[in-house]
């Protein structure tokens, strides 16, 4: 076997390895393994990877490998975007160099930083915008990197462009759930929590009123005042339960449903009833969403529905993961724009559901009940 072939059998498995990772959400892992992929293709002895930072100062990530972590802790912090660190950001073309000490553009070494020479430096580009770039020094089986050397980390940063793009997308859309959580939480602050210690300072003030005048009369309104503390608490234990991220992956859907459910029994929201006999765990991505409108679902049927009884059901059927939470509350209209957007967050629901190519679906009318129900495609 030649060292071309040995070259595209390696560069064929680490294409095969990166793009597996496409759905990796974390970036350190993504480019740890692209930094270790290019140091082998081109049998380097150090190698880097560089993503810049927001401010264009420094960089926000800068994976190495090659060299011990005491070694890295000894040479300071992390560089800065200058010499031919930055050069690889600006010109957006690859640069190779016999001796790196003797481009112009070189500055400085760490005290303890080991003293390097040839040099290859690929940027990795996506959509016109130089999003990272490979360095790699000292060649081991030879004195300098090579054309096909160059051409190799060039392909590789192709790869790597796609991995990058992807893993920031998962960031991004962490962020806009959080958000989304937010903001929901504070709808439900105002629309409880805050309600009833507006009414406790009402209450509060018309004991102090009645307190010289009328002592039983006080007494009653310093007894509403303790009921409205204690619905106050309760619903705040119940934000915070939800506050906290569920656990999938240790407990499971069915088992993070269960605790969710009751949590809302022993807070007086509602009998709920799970029935999970035909469900089959599925990746934590499915069940992320699954887990998520199952929520908004119950919640909408215990704090706007009025409902008494709220029927969960999750089951696989004819190639779909099904989940349907049925309740016989108040009802509402479907096609009521207002509601759609701001009382039962059915817009979120129904982008989750796009996100895995499944289908929302909600039947409702004033004063029979909701049923929403959710199918997404499984393998």
């Amino acid at each position: 076997m030649t060292a071309d072939t040995d070259r595209t059998s390696l560069l064929t498995a680490m294409s095969d390895s990166i793009l597996a990772m496409a759905g990796e959400p974390r970036l350190e892992p993504v480019l740890r393994r692209l930094v270790e992929g290019a140091k082998e293709l081109v049998d380097a002895r150090y190698a880097a990877i560089g993503v810049p930072d927001d401010e264009g100062e420094g960089f926000g990530e800068f994976i190495y490998t090659g060299m011990s972590d005491e070694l890295v802790a000894n040479i300071g912090p992390l560089p800065l975007q200058h010499g031919l660190l930055a050069a690889m950001l600006q010109e957006k073309e690859p640069y190779r160099a016999a001796d790196i000490k003797k481009d112009p553009r070189f500055n400085w070494w760490p005290d303890a930083h080991p003293r390097m020479a040839s040099f290859l430096g690929v940027p990795i580009a996506s959509r016109g915008n130089v999003i990272g770039a490979f360095y790699l020094t000292d060649k081991e089986s030879a004195s300098e990197f090579s054309q096909a050397d160059q051409e190799a980390i060039v392909l590789l940063a192709a790869h790597a462009a796609v991995a990058i793009e992807n893993a920031r997308l998962y960031e991004l859309t962490r962020e806009l759930s959080v958000v989304e959580e937010r903001n929901r939480l504070a709808r439900d602050l105002h629309d409880s929590v805050s309600q009833t210690l507006f009414s406790m300072t009402l209450t509060a003030e018309a004991a102090l009123a009645a307190i010289d005048k009328d002592p039983q009369a006080a007494a009653t309104e310093v007894a509403n005042i303790r009921d409205l503390s204690r619905a106050a608490l309760k619903e705040m234990r119940s934000l915070i339960f939800e506050l906290r991220p569920a656990d999938l992956e240790s407990d499971g859907l069915v088992a993070t449903l269960e605790k969710h459910v009751d949590v809302m029994r022993r807070t007086g929201r509602g009998d709920v009833y799970i029935e999970a006999g035909a469900y089959v765990p599925q990746p934590i991505a499915i069940e992320q969403v699954l887990f998520r409108i199952a929520q908004e679902s119950l919640n909408n049927a215990s704090k706007h529905a009025a409902a008494g009884r709220i029927d969960l059901e999750l089951k696989i059927e004819d190639g779909n993961v099904r989940l349907s939470v049925t309740d016989d509350g108040d009802g509402f209209d479907v096609s009521d724009p207002q509601i759609r957007a701001h009382r039962l967050g059915i817009t979120s629901m129904e982008e989750r559901a796009d996100e895995l190519g499944g289908r929302l679906r909600i039947e409702s009318a004033k004063g029979k009940g909701t049923r929403v129900v959710l199918e997404v495609p499984i393998a």
